[in-house]
C-alpha cells in the first residue's frame, strides 16, 4: 500500500522512518518532508504540495490508501474534514475534535464540564481584566495564548512583572497574532511534567509509551520555552499506579466527553501531565497530534507494525488490535537547534558530520533541514533529533550525546542535560 505524511518535522520524518519499515507498504509520501526524508531509503518520497486540495487530488492519482496528518496547524485548518469530504482515508481528527488543542479557552471549559483534573482558571480578552486578576490572584501564574503558537505561548511568571508583560505582549502587541487575541491565566501547578499519548479510534484506544519533554532551551529549565529541546520514553515518573490514574481519570472521560459532544476524537491523543508530590496527574495541555520531540524516541521502541493499528483506527476498528509490542530498552533524543530559536532562527548554515547511514541505535531524524545544490543546510529553528537507545536511561543518553559531537553547522545549539532527572530517578 501507499501512505501520504502530512508534515516536514522531526515528528514526520520518525513517523514515516517507522511506517515505511511496515512490510505491507510499498511507498511512503511525505509532503513537503525535509532533507531527511530526501536522503531516506527508496520507500520514502517529498511531495513539494502544501496546498490540501491538491494533496487530496494527489492521493486519489496515487491511490494512496491512507494518509497520517502531523501537525497541529494542518488539523485546525481542517485537513481531515476535507479529505473525509473526498471519501479519502485519514488518520487525524477533525477540525472539531482537534479543538481541544487549538483552543486552550475550548480545552478547559471541556475539562471543567467533564471533572477532568487540571489548574484553575478565567479567559480574558480585555488586557486590563488580565492585570487585574494576576494581581488578585498573585504569582507564579501561568499565562497562555487560547490559539496555536509552536509550543511558544506559554509563560510561567514567576514575577508580577513578568505576568503583566506576558499579557500586554499577547492582548496588546499582538506577538502570536489571533491566537493571542484571547489568553488563559490558570493557577501554577507545582510538579514533575510527563508526556501520555494514545492512538483513538474516536471510541477505543491503545496507549503507547510514556515520554519526558524538555521545554526550555537552555540546561537546568532555564530560558525561554520551545516546541521541545529532547525528549526520553518511558518515563520513570509514570508508574503504574500513576498509568492507572491518567487512563481512568483523564483518558477514557475525555474520549467519552468528546464523543458524547458529537466530535469524537480520532488520532494521536497528547495529554500533556503536572504529576504532583502525591502522585496526582493534572492536565497542563491536550495536543490533537504526537509530541516533538516525543515521536522520535517512541517509534525507535515501538515493535509493532504501525501501518495495520493506524489503517483500522482510521476506520473505527482499533478494539481489533492487541497491545502493542516495545523495545524493552530506553530511548533519548537530544534537538539540535538553529542560531537565534526560538525567536528568530537562522537558516541555510551547511550542516556536517552526520553517519552516512543509522544504525540499530542511533538515528538522526530531521526536522528544519533542507537539500540544496547537493548540501544538506538548516532550514529552521530545530534542525536535527539526534536519538538514541539503550539498555538503559543512562546509555541511551551517552549513546545520543557521542553522535551529537560529530555534528556541526554554525550557531548550533543544544542543551547538555536531556535525560538527567530521569537517569536520577531510574538509578536511585
Amino acid at each position: 500500500m501507499k501512505i501520504l505524511v502530512i508534515g516536514s518535522g522531526g515528528r514526520e520524518h520518525a513517523l514515516a522512518w517507522k511506517l515505511a519499515q511496515s512490510p505491507l507498504v510499498q511507498r511512503v509520501f511525505v509532503a513537503t518532508g525535509n532533507g531527511g526524508t530526501a536522503l531516506a531509503s527508496p520507500e520514502l518520497e517529498n511531495v513539494p504540495i502544501t496546498d490540501f486540495a491538491e494533496l487530496a487530488d494527489f492521493c486519489v492519482a496515487q491511490q494512496i490508501e491512507l494518509t497520517v496528518v502531523g501537525p497541529d496547524a494542518a488539523l485546525a485548518e481542517g485537513v481531515v474534514n476535507l479529505f473525509q469530504s473526498r471519501g479519502l482515508l485519514v488518520f487525524g481528527p477533525t477540525k472539531e475534535a482537534a479543538q481541544l488543542e487549538w483552543s486552550k479557552d475550548f480545552s478547559k471549559a471541556f475539562m471543567k464540564r467533564h471533572r477532568i483534573p487540571t489548574a484553575a482558571y478565567e479567559t480574558f480578552t480585555d488586557a486590563a481584566a488580565a492585570h487585574a486578576y494576576v494581581e488578585q490572584q498573585g504569582v507564579p501564574i501561568v499565562i497562555k495564548a487560547d490559539g496555536l503558537a509552536a509550543g511558544k505561548g506559554v509563560v510561567v511568571a514567576a514575577t508580577l512583572d513578568e505576568a503583566h508583560a506576558a499579557i500586554d505582549s499577547m492582548l496588546l502587541d499582538n506577538k502570536f497574532g489571533a491566537s493571542g487575541s484571547r489568553i488563559v491565566i490558570e493557577e501554577f501547578m507545582a510538579g514533575e511534567e510527563a508526556s501520555f499519548f494514545v492512538i483513538s479510534d474516536g471510541y477505543e484506544f491503545l496507549t503507547l509509551a510514556t515520554a519526558q519533554d524538555h521545554k526550555r532551551l537552555n540546561d537546568g529549565d532555564t530560558g525561554p520555552n520551545t516546541g521541545g529541546m529532547g525528549a526520553y520514553t518511558p518515563a520513570p515518573l509514570v508508574t503504574p499506579d500513576i498509568h492507572a490514574k491518567v487512563i481512568q481519570q483523564i483518558v477514557r472521560p475525555t474520549l467519552k466527553g468528546m464523543a458524547a459532544e458529537g466530535r469524537p476524537f480520532c488520532g494521536f491523543l497528547y495529554v500533556g501531565l503536572m504529576i504532583d508530590e502525591n502522585g496526582q496527574p493534572r492536565v497542563v495541555e491536550f495536543n490533537s497530534r504526537m509530541g516533538d520531540p516525543e515521536t522520535q524516541p517512541i517509534m525507535m521502541r515501538l515493535k509493532s507494525d504501525l501501518v495495520p493499528v493506524l489503517f483500522n483506527a482510521a476506520q473505527g476498528k482499533l478494539k481489533e488490535e492487541t497491545e502493542l509490542e516495545w523495545d524493552h530498552r530506553f530511548a533519548l533524543t537530544v534537538i539540535l537547534a538553529s542560531q537565534g530559536y526560538p525567536e528568530s532562527p537562522r537558516k541555510g548554515d551547511v550542516i556536517t558530520g552526520l553517519p552516512l547511514q543509522a544504525s540499530d541505535d542511533v538515528v538522526v531524524f530531521h526536522a528544519g533541514t533542507q537539500l540544496k545544490d547537493g548540501e544538506l543546510l538548516t532550514n529552521g529553528g530545530r534542525v536535527l533529533c539526534v536519538t538514541a537507545l539503550g539498555t538503559s536511561l543512562k546509555q541511551a543518553q551517552q549513546r545520543a550525546y557521542e553522535a551529537v559531537a560529530h555534528i556541526r553547522f554554525d550557531g548550533m545549539q543544544y542543551r547538555r542535560d536531556i535525560g538527567n532527572k530521569g537517569v536520577k530517578r531510574h538509578d536511585s
